[in-house]
């Protein structure tokens, strides 16, 4: 009885192992089935706002090359010159067909003021838009009334423009603060001497400086050179290995005007010249000595009237700065 009760509990057992079994692989095909759902409904949440986003940057790109190609309508119309970069896509192209033309017209005839005319008088509109710089450029030229005032577009850039007078310096000494400048206190015939800073001093004597009679050009910008403010530029004949002063004539005085032989001098020159505008910069490669000393400007020699020519010492051929 008892080996019989044994039997009957093991076979129970064992057919209880095998359903527990059973349901494991059921339960482990049931979670391997609810992954993949799960993956596939990942992918398609993900999907799907991916291809929104790539349908909507599409309708964005294509409405904003319709857009450019109305804009460039417009300008055209407007008469603004069109250039094509060689890389234009051919996407960015204005449009061709007449109803983006008719458009482009109707929103023209719109957007134009009323005093104007969108197809017959473009070109007037054009020559107007390249009257008003000119205009613009007269009135901040101001007549040399205002410093840093520039010539009017249309003057000649030469030497007439520089302002150059014969100085006297009365008093000379080393800047502070750098080895290779001098500072100079230099009468200009004005109310007031000019301060001026050189970089002289490797080449001439502080001794030679004091109470020198020099040429300036006084309408250059001032500017700061390690602190101290610069109101003029000391004239020099200069090459690479030595610098001379320039020598006014015999009888020459602060304040007198230097001329140059065929461009007459004028009082409107600008009283400051703008340094944006480089004018020094394009006059002084032709300022150089000749032969015989003589500072020149294109071989036109530079001179106080009824005095004499401005020199050298001692250096021919020589650029001037």
């Amino acid at each position: 009885m008892f080996l019989r009760n044994c039997r009957v509990l093991m076979a129970s057992s064992t057919e209880i192992l095998q359903r527990l079994e059973q349901r494991s692989v059921e339960a482990d095909q049931m979670i391997l089935k609810l992954k993949d759902r799960l993956q596939g409904l990942r992918q398609a949440a993900a999907s799907g706002p991916e291809r929104n986003l790539a349908a909507e940057n599409a309708k964005l790109l294509a409405e904003v090359e319709s857009l450019k190609g109305k804009l460039s309508i417009l300008e055209a119309r407007n008469g603004l010159i069109q250039i094509r970069s060689p890389f234009q896509s051919s996407a960015s192209t204005p449009p061709k067909d007449e109803s983006n033309k008719s458009d482009v017209k109707s929103e023209v005839n719109q957007k134009l003021p009323e005093n104007s005319k969108p197809d017959g008088e473009g070109s007037k509109t054009e020559e107007k838009k390249e009257k008003k710089p000119k205009a613009e450029k007269k009135e901040k030229g101001g007549g040399g009334k205002k410093g840093g005032a520039t010539p009017a577009a249309d003057v000649v850039i030469d030497v007439s423009l520089l302002d150059l007078r014969i100085g006297k310096i009365i008093s000379v000494k080393r800047h502070p603060d750098a080895d290779a400048l001098y500072v100079e206190e230099v009468d200009c015939g004005e109310a007031n001497p000019r301060t001026v800073v050189s970089g002289l001093v490797k080449h001439i004597p502080i001794e030679e400086m004091q109470d020198k009679m020099v040429v300036l050009c006084c309408n250059l910008k001032p500017a700061k050179m390690r602190g101290i403010l610069s109101q003029a530029m000391v004239m020099c004949a200069s090459s690479p290995d030595k610098v001379e002063l320039l020598d006014p004539p015999q009888g020459a005085v602060p304040g007198d005007r230097v001329s140059c032989e065929g461009y007459p001098m004028s009082d409107d020159f600008p009283p400051q010249m703008n340094p944006k505008k480089k004018i020094f910069e394009q006059i002084q490669p032709d300022l150089i000595t000749n032969s015989d000393r003589v500072a020149t400007y294109k071989g036109a020699p530079f001179s106080v009237a009824g005095k004499g020519v401005i020199t050298a010492p001692s250096m021919t051929n020589s650029g001037i700065k």
